[in-house]
């Protein structure tokens, strides 16, 4: 009986700190756009992006019409003539694939770009809401732009604009 009576009791105090618990929520896109040196980074970011994409789009043109021409000519060449020009479209080709990998790749030019310019800020918006966290005493932190399946959520428990404030900027 004394068991259950410690259980039980167990119970109702777990329950009771459960209940205690204050929780709240950010909407890190939000506080992203309104940070200024997010918005260059990202400006910055698209447009490396784009050149970088231009280049791609333009080299896999040029290899189209190395094929293009070779169909129209095939008929004219020898076949050590034949193999040479597969060869040169092949190699263009992955010259090609490999520049794309360069830029766009998992460790590509683009992912280091964007650990350089946009790491830095996410990390003080993550130390910013860890401040805030520990100093609210909040047990629980949601992003709602995470698509964290948030499908409703108080507008009072919204913390973002006191990280911006913690981080300096006023909206």
């Amino acid at each position: 009986m004394k068991k259950i009576g410690v259980i039980m009791g167990l119970f109702l105090l777990t329950s009771a700190m459960a209940i205690a618990q204050k929780y709240a929520f950010v909407d890190s896109e939000y506080i992203r756009n309104n940070i200024p040196a997010f918005t260059a980074a990202q400006e910055q970011l698209d447009k490396l992006s784009k050149q970088w994409e231009k280049e791609v789009a333009d080299g896999y043109a040029n290899v189209e019409q190395l094929y293009k021409s070779y169909q129209n000519e095939a008929v004219l060449l020898s076949q050590d003539m034949k193999t040479k020009r597969e060869e040169a479209i092949i190699a263009k080709e992955k010259e090609m694939k490999t520049l794309q990998n360069k830029y766009f790749g998992m460790e590509g030019d683009l992912f280091k770009k964007r650990e350089e310019l946009v790491k830095p800020i996410q990390d003080e918006i993550l130390k910013a809401i860890k401040e805030i966290a520990v100093d609210g005493s909040y047990a629980v932190i949601f992003d709602t732009a995470a698509g964290g399946n948030i499908l409703f959520a108080n507008p009072k428990f919204d913390i973002s604009d006191q990280v911006l404030e913690k981080l300096g900027y006023k909206n």
